[in-house]
């Protein structure tokens, strides 16, 4: 098991970023291009332009790439999703790819399918499994709740080792240019367990403001959602992320982060006062 920085691989080809601009993506195009490592970032906003409903442009995105940092939008959960990583695996390994690494979520059958996929490509892989993103409440669904002071959402008191997204990267970037990593399932979380209405305490805490947290119904959530005009597909993902995979089946801690870098994952009250530090949830703190 890895302990320690390997050092990184020089072999010739790029390495691609999908969801380059995304939560973890541009974390780990960041960190490759930090480490000299030539790298293309996918997205749908740049040249040459990727895009999951269009694989006829997948052969120019793959060209001269020999690793790929797999991470699918919005959720390997979404129906669909396997289709694509059986496709894009075939279209990789044609390309001549050497490795993948692929972002997954824990507890998710459905992301455990797509894992299996990748698994049996015929490349080197790793598997990078996490649990709940910390920047989820600064960079994704959730934030405008903690700008307005008031998180209401569908779930109990259940925890959740929610883990901060630069983690994830650091594992995949150490996945995509160092040795030992392939044939390895790092399954992440962050350092301790954390229910809602502990993640509403540690953002007052940090923000210096109050910010509640409400458990309402799942109806209640559905309409909110309809009402905001969030996309069919991502409106579907929240319900299923908080009606199957927040009942309790992830509530324990993993050594991933450990395995993978040798040293422990980021806690949440140091995402929460480094953030409170931006203007993204208001005036600085």
């Amino acid at each position: 098991m890895p302990t320690h920085i390997d050092p990184p691989v020089h072999s010739p080809g790029l390495t691609l970023v999908l969801g380059g601009t995304g939560k973890t993506g541009r974390r780990v195009a960041n960190g490759l291009q930090a480490r000299g490592i030539a790298t293309r970032i996918a997205s749908r906003s740049v040249s040459p332009a990727f895009s999951w409903s269009n694989p006829a442009g997948w052969p120019t995105v793959l060209s001269d790439v020999k690793a790929v940092y797999l991470s699918y939008a919005p959720d390997l959960a979404i129906p669909g999703a396997t289709a694509s990583i059986r496709t894009f695996t075939e279209a990789a390994a044609a390309a001549g790819v050497q490795r993948i690494v692929l972002l997954s979520g824990r507890g998710e059958a459905e992301a455990e399918a797509c894992e299996q996929i990748v698994r049996d490509c015929g490349l080197e892989w790793t598997i990078v499994r996490a649990s709940w993103f910390n920047q989820n409440f600064s960079e994704g669904a959730f934030t405008d709740m903690v700008k307005s002071g008031a998180i209401n959402l569908p779930v109990g008191a259940i925890g959740e080792p929610f883990i901060d997204a630069q983690d994830i990267a650091d594992v995949a970037i150490a996945a995509l240019s160092e040795t030992g990593h392939t044939g390895e399932i790092y399954e992440v979380t962050g350092p301790r367990l954390l229910t809602f209405t502990d993640i509403a305490q540690e953002l007052s805490s940090a923000t210096g403001r109050r910010i509640t947290f409400t458990s309402i119904s799942r109806a209640a959530f559905l309409a909110g959602v309809e009402q905001s005009g969030v996309p069919t597909d991502i409106a579907w993902l929240m319900d299923y992320l908080f009606t199957t995979v927040l009942d309790g089946r992830n509530a324990n801690i993993t050594t991933g982060v450990q395995r993978a870098l040798g040293r422990a994952p980021r806690d949440f009250s140091l995402y929460a006062a480094e953030t409170a530090q931006t203007s993204v949830w208001g005036r600085a703190a």
